[in-house]
C-alpha cells in the first residue's frame, strides 16, 4: 500500500498523474468554491463554527465521487 501510495505521489509532484490536469483544478476549485459558499452561508446564518464546518464538509466530502467520477489517469 505504502508504494502504490509514493507513487502516486511521485507521479502527481511530476504532473502525470491526471491526462487532463486543467480539468482535475476546475472540479476540485468547484468543490472548494461550494464549501466557501456554504460555510460563509451558515456562518452568517449564526450557526455554531464547528457545525458550519463540518455540515460543508460532510457535503463536499460527498460530492467528490460525483465531481471526479469521470477523471482519467495516465
Amino acid at each position: 500500500m505504502w508504494p502504490m501510495f509514493t507513487n502516486s505521489l511521485q507521479l502527481f509532484l511530476k504532473g502525470r498523474l491526471f491526462r487532463d490536469p486543467a480539468s482535475v483544478l476546475q472540479r476540485w476549485l468547484v468543490g472548494f468554491a461550494a464549501a466557501f459558499v456554504a460555510v460563509t452561508v451558515l456562518g452568517m446564518l449564526g450557526v455554531p463554527v464547528w457545525l458550519a464546518v463540518v455540515l460543508p464538509a460532510l457535503g463536499v466530502g460527498l460530492a467528490q465521487p460525483y465531481l471526479f467520477r469521470d477523471l482519467k489517469y495516465d
